[in-house]
């Protein structure tokens, strides 16, 4: 049998879970997720568990949030003055908005907190600080 390397293409199907058990992501229902392995395509943690299996092996692969969407930075939370806000965005706990660099580049950033002066939006990503599992089983080696 083929093991996978360094560079090649695989497609897996997953299930990912949060250390409660609460599933954030699955391929159930779609296509399997296709990557080049070590090309950073896919998070460290689960594309450094890739080399040496085959098709049709199934693996749980447990990984720390270093190694997933990083730790929780701080300096990615920022309060910002209602009124620099136009009237018409949602700022809801929760809802996803997208903000620009001072280079152009789009931000997704979540609204987490208002009050009547500052809205504090959050740019981490929703899975930092979290531990994550995956249970993958590996579909194709191309």
């Amino acid at each position: 049998m083929t093991e996978i390397k360094q560079g090649d293409t695989v497609r897996i199907h997953y299930i990912g879970t949060l250390l409660d058990g609460n599933v954030f992501d699955s391929s159930e229902g779609r296509d399997p997720l296709e990557f080049v392995v070590g090309t950073g395509q896919i998070i460290p943690g689960l594309d450094s568990a890739m080399p040496g299996l085959n098709i049709g092996d199934k693996k749980r692969v447990e990984i720390a949030c270093v190694d997933a969407y990083g730790p929780i930075n701080p300096a990615a939370r920022q309060q910002i003055p209602r009124e620099g806000i136009p009237d018409d965005i949602p700022l809801d706990p929760g809802t996803q908005l997208q903000m620009q660099t001072p280079d152009g580049q789009a931000v997704p950033v979540t609204v987490v907190e208002v009050d009547e002066a500052t809205v504090t939006l959050d740019a981490n990503h929703p899975l930092a600080g979290q531990d994550l599992i995956f249970d993958i089983e590996v579909v194709s080696i191309n």
